[in-house]
């Protein structure tokens, strides 16, 4: 979603350590109480000042600072924005650009999170759960497929295409090959659709459904009848 360059004219990019503060002095309270405000109350450069924080409040928050800058204050560029982009920025280091890129791995595992190993996939909904977090901010479109035994219980996720900033570029014979693998029991997406069930009844694998995930929402084909 990001391809935003990024430079640097500091000689001392890096995760530089200084002494002098923590998490509570950020918001310059007691050492012994947690922040004033509450961690949910804080603005969007004191969190990535925390997270990227060594030991200098103000280092801290300047890196923080020079994060949102460069991304127009925008998180789902930051969210989106590689390594190699971020420790780019003045005073976020591979370390530091680590740390910001694990916090938001961990929200989208966080909200992709099922107890089961192997859930039932049976709806647009479970669907979305299981990988919206993960699918709706990618910066191209890809192609994944889930894979369902017998029992429509999950198998595993296959990407089976890396596309454009706004096509998927998918053959039928890529979609099949992990579900064949694994033993699975059964330019213009409504075509592709159609090819795909068309495929699958020769291969005896069903396709149950082709959904569009976006990022305010998600087109299942099968609600709209288009399979």
């Amino acid at each position: 979603m990001v391809d935003k360059e990024t430079t640097s004219t500091n000689t001392k990019i890096g995760d530089e350590v200084n002494k002098g503060s923590d998490l509570s002095e950020i918001k310059k309270v007691d050492r012994r109480e947690p922040p004033f405000k509450g961690i949910e109350n804080l603005e969007n450069q004191e969190l990535l000042a925390l997270v990227i924080a060594g030991d200098d409040k103000k280092e801290a928050l300047n890196s923080a600072a020079n994060v949102l800058d460069t991304f127009d204050s925008n998180l789902i560029h930051v969210f989106c924005a590689s390594i190699e982009q971020l420790q780019q920025i003045e005073g976020v280091g591979f370390s530091k650009a680590c740390k910001i890129k694990a916090v938001f791995e961990l929200t989208k595992r966080i909200a992709s999170y099922c107890e089961e190993e192997h859930p039932v996939i049976e709806s647009k909904d479970d669907v979305t759960k299981l990988l919206a977090p993960h699918m709706k901010f990618l910066p191209r479109e890809e192609f994944r497929v889930i894979l369902l035994d017998a029992k429509q219980k999950l198998i595993r996720v296959d990407t089976v295409s890396l596309g454009s900033l706004d096509k998927a570029l998918v053959e039928p014979r890529d979609v099949f090959r992990p579900a064949i693998t694994a033993g699975a029991a059964s330019g213009n997406d409504i075509t592709l659709t159609k090819e795909l069930c068309m495929c699958g009844k020769i291969l005896d694998i069903e396709v149950l459904d082709h959904i569009i995930i976006g990022i305010q929402e998600h087109v299942s084909f099968r609600e709209k009848r288009l399979m």
